[in-house]
């Protein structure tokens, strides 16, 4: 699979009120995440497509992420593919703490990258 013309963001280009579609595992997402993001881990992703159609019907663009950049790719093709505007996020979420962007977890308790 060749991601060279694959659409790609770094983490700085994200928007605070952009659309993060996270597609890690529960318990990576558990750990920390970005908040308001869309959680459809990619095990998931073809039975939950739906909710990602819905998230973006008003013509929003997905910022896709896991954790390095792998399975986000993989995601973001099959996205363009579908004719959706979706990016893959650079670097995932270790870019996104790297950055000091900001991270939540539903517990309330300190957020990390597994």
């Amino acid at each position: 699979m060749n991601f060279a013309t694959l659409p790609t963001v770094d983490v700085a280009s994200v928007p605070a009120d952009g659309l993060v579609l996270d597609v890690r595992e529960s318990d990576e997402w558990a750990a920390g995440h970005v908040e308001g993001a869309l959680h459809v881990p990619m095990s998931d992703f073809v039975a939950r497509f739906g909710e990602v159609t819905e998230a973006v019907a008003d013509g929003r663009r997905a910022y896709v992420m896991c954790r390095v950049g792998g399975r986000s790719a993989q995601v973001t093709q099959y996205l363009v593919q579908q004719g959706i505007d979706a990016v893959n996020v650079d670097g995932g979420m270790l870019a996104w703490e790297g950055a000091g962007r900001p991270m939540v977890t539903d517990d309330g308790s300190p957020a990390s990258v597994l």
